[in-house]
């Protein structure tokens, strides 16, 4: 690979290489890594796998060796954690594809109490995203993903058009990706 050569070609005098290193990956990072990450979440679509492959690829630079010299950091950066998505893609799919075992399939009749909790954090997230929201836009997203109602229904019931319940509903999935992104970023 070409971008691996020259990171830095001459270290300030008596600085080890792993302290050289580590303050030019602390340096990328400042840098480059909201872009890296919303390079990351376009591709996996998951704010949290973004976070975690950009995680990857900075401790992939960070256990390069120590005579290991990269021309462009930014470019490696970001080659290295597109090759990284492209992984994660490949085994998600892989995961989706593999069959289900017929013995262990019965997890979801007992409630484990980690599940439980999670699944009544993230229902209160809703809730609480949804009483955010104009009360139109919210009674349009609840006939409509709750509910299970197409739009002309909808559209019958709240004497709106179809294209105003589309736009609703859209909001309102917005806000509540919004919501979940913002509990799941860490401050």
């Amino acid at each position: 690979m070409n971008a691996v050569r020259a990171m830095e070609r001459t270290p300030p005098a008596g600085t080890p290489a792993s302290e050289t290193r580590a303050s030019q990956v602390v340096a990328l990072f400042r840098e480059h890594n909201a872009a890296l990450v919303g390079f990351l979440r376009a591709r996996l679509n998951s704010l949290a796998d973004a976070q975690e492959v950009a995680q990857e690829v900075y401790l992939k630079l960070l256990t390069l060796g120590p005579d290991t010299a990269i021309d462009s950091p930014r470019a490696f950066l970001f080659r290295s954690a597109a090759n990284l998505a492209v992984d994660r893609l490949r085994m998600r799919n892989v995961r989706a594809a593999a069959p289900v075992d017929p013995d262990h399939d019965d997890w979801h009749v007992t409630p484990i109490p980690e599940q439980h909790a999670s699944a009544v954090e993230q229902w209160r997230g809703l809730r609480e995203a949804l009483d955010e929201l104009p009360p139109k836009t919210s009674r349009a997203f609840v006939m409509h993903v709750i509910d299970g109602r197409d739009f002309a229904s909808i559209a019958r019931d709240m004497n709106l058009s179809e294209r105003m319940v589309r736009y609703h509903v859209g909001n309102a999935l917005a806000h509540c990706r919004e919501h979940r992104d913002r509990a799941e970023t860490p401050r």
